[in-house]
């Protein structure tokens, strides 16, 4: 890669990579931070999600505990919300604010939200575009094959095509989330600003991840305009 194709990825790469690594300390910190804090009313992640899921009219959600540490998820396959063990049985700031941000998930589902629907439409192509993507980058460069190297940037786009689309899904889940804490008053004031604190966080964890995908497929770009010049000259 030619000295100012190279010097333009490393000038981007600095930021994004100092945000990668702030975002995962700032979601570990506020997670951790909040886990400490009992919230006055007593609910504890489990409730918190079901009442989401109530105050929208699903109840055909289950909801459990599973093993780990920020394992927190909703499984759309068997139509579950699993919550970790510090979330679940908890009454914390931090518990309330996951387990309602995985009920917002179940949400987007139960009513056809549409990134949501978006995403999972295209998961069996990204998950082919992740398995294979390096492979045919590494032969096209090995290869010195354009063609073959333009495809692989291509199966590598769908990767970042599902971080952008997923950006869409996080934020709404956690704002559906907010707004059935603020409405059912499930929090206080001050226990509110927690739960959007640790959301935040979280959230600029998938922004950060969405960046590097970025950076990386212009790298490749970058790597492929200088290839096809050198042919040309």
């Amino acid at each position: 890669m030619p000295f100012y194709y190279n010097s333009i990825y490393w000038i981007l790469l600095v930021p994004v990579l100092i945000l990668s690594i702030y975002a995962q300390a700032k979601v570990s910190s506020s997670f951790n931070r909040y886990s400490q804090v009992r919230n006055c009313r007593g609910v504890t992640g489990a409730q918190a999600a079901y009442e989401v899921l109530r105050a929208h009219g699903i109840h055909d959600v289950a909801i459990r505990p599973c093993s780990g540490k920020l394992t927190d998820h909703y499984d759309p396959r068997d139509n579950t919300i699993y919550l970790s063990q510090p979330v679940y049985n908890a009454a914390t700031v931090a518990a309330v604010g996951v387990a309602a941000h995985e009920a917002g998930h179940a949400v987007q589902y139960a009513m056809g939200y549409g990134p949501v629907r978006v995403r999972s439409a295209i998961i069996p192509v990204t998950q082919f575009g992740s398995q294979f993507a390096f492979i045919v980058l590494m032969l096209g460069l090995f290869l010195y094959s354009q063609p073959l190297f333009l495809i692989g940037i291509v199966l590598f786009s769908l990767t970042t095509l599902f971080q952008l689309v997923t950006l869409p899904v996080e934020f709404d889940a956690s704002a559906r989330a907010l707004g059935t804490i603020d409405g059912a008053y499930l929090l206080d004031e001050d226990e509110r600003r927690g739960a959007r604190k640790v959301l935040t966080a979280a959230a600029l964890t998938y922004v950060a991840a969405l960046l590097m995908s970025l950076l990386q497929l212009l790298r490749y770009l970058l790597i492929f305009a200088g290839r096809d010049n050198r042919r040309r000259g």
